[in-house]
């Protein structure tokens, strides 16, 4: 049985077909760079190692995961970051402000993955030490938590939830706004355009006069200078805090800026926040966003400090630990 059709076909390739002796191969350039063969080549390329040893020696950088030298996260540490936050999940269930009183969610939130290990110290850095660099690690694991939570849908905006303003003005930025930036710029996400919408209220506390104004300068200057536990003045942060008092603290403290109630009206809204604990901020930030006229239909986390127990296991990558919904209402709401 022959197979004519094969047989222009075949005839052809071997005339094209060359003789590796006779024929001489194509140049193609070294595989490997040797020294530059001109003189300022090789006084560019001089100067540019002296720069770079000289900037390790003036502003030495360690990972800081494992603190080995001359990386801001050394690759290892990094896999083991991607590791942590390769199967989101469902964690609206282990914060006490997200459950109403017959146990239902009352909003869904995914988190990339829990707060331990490599991802917390990396967040820890990021947030506290101004290490913006790595956002270039984690701005890929909330990508990919957005695009689990909406599931390749369509139809959805993401409300980054805002930091304080002493927060903003002691870091020099917003981790979230910053991690939405990368996303935005790399385009991970482009069916989910950002509204910066939400602003932090300014709260004033009891005004104080006489000498106790004046110890509480002095004990604000020693913690500031000596680096002593900060003064609590009801401004201050939300770490180390309680149920009550996280709640007591971010009540009423969100609202819309002026003149932008019109871009939410109707619109789906996913929130973003960078770390889950209670779940005071996102109920607040829900509350506003809804007062505003918007639907909150979820909102994303990067790391969850109360994940479930379930949580652990999507962490090793386990194929059979899909996003659990432990709800008894859906995650994204289409009503």
């Amino acid at each position: 049985m022959t197979f004519s059709f094969l047989g222009p076909w075949f005839r052809n390739l071997q005339l094209r077909r060359s003789d590796p002796d006779l024929d001489v191969p194509e140049s193609v350039g070294a595989r490997r760079r040797g020294p530059d063969q001109r003189r300022t080549g090789r006084v560019i390329a001089a100067l540019q190692g002296t720069l770079v040893d000289l900037l390790a020696v003036l502003i030495p950088v360690d990972c800081v995961c494992c603190e080995k030298e001359d990386a801001v996260l050394c690759g290892s540490c990094a896999k083991r970051v991607r590791q942590l936050c390769r199967q989101p999940f469902r964690a609206e269930l282990e914060s006490p402000a997200l459950v109403d009183v017959d146990g239902t969610a009352k909003i869904g939130v995914v988190a990339a993955g829990p707060y331990r290990d490599e991802l917390a110290r990396c967040l820890l850095s990021f947030k506290r030490h101004g290490q913006w660099r790595l956002a270039d690690v984690l701005a890929p694991c909330l990508s990919k938590a957005v695009d689990t939570a909406i599931g390749g849908g369509s139809g959805y905006c993401l409300v980054p939830v805002p930091s304080s303003g002493r927060a903003y003005r002691r870091r020099g930025f917003s981790p979230v706004h910053l991690l939405l930036f990368f996303i935005r710029v790399r385009r991970m996400l482009p069916l989910c355009p950002i509204l910066d919408v939400l602003k932090k209220s300014v709260t004033s506390g009891p005004l104080v006069t006489g000498p106790d104004a004046v110890r509480e300068m002095a004990a604000r200057l020693v913690a500031e200078v000596f680096g002593g536990a900060p003064v609590d003045h009801g401004r201050g942060g939300q770490k180390g805090l309680g149920r009550g008092e996280r709640a007591r603290r971010v009540r009423g403290s969100m609202s819309v800026r002026r003149g932008r109630t019109e871009d939410l009206k109707g619109r789906r809204c996913i929130l973003v926040d960078d770390v889950l604990t209670t779940g005071a901020t996102l109920a607040e930030a829900a509350r506003a966003v809804t007062a505003a006229g918007g639907q909150v239909c979820g909102a994303v986390v990067l790391a969850a400090t109360r994940p479930p127990a379930y949580a652990s296991v999507a962490a090793t990558g386990d194929p059979g630990s899909v996003i659990k919904t432990q709800s008894k209402n859906k995650w994204l709401k289409d009503e």
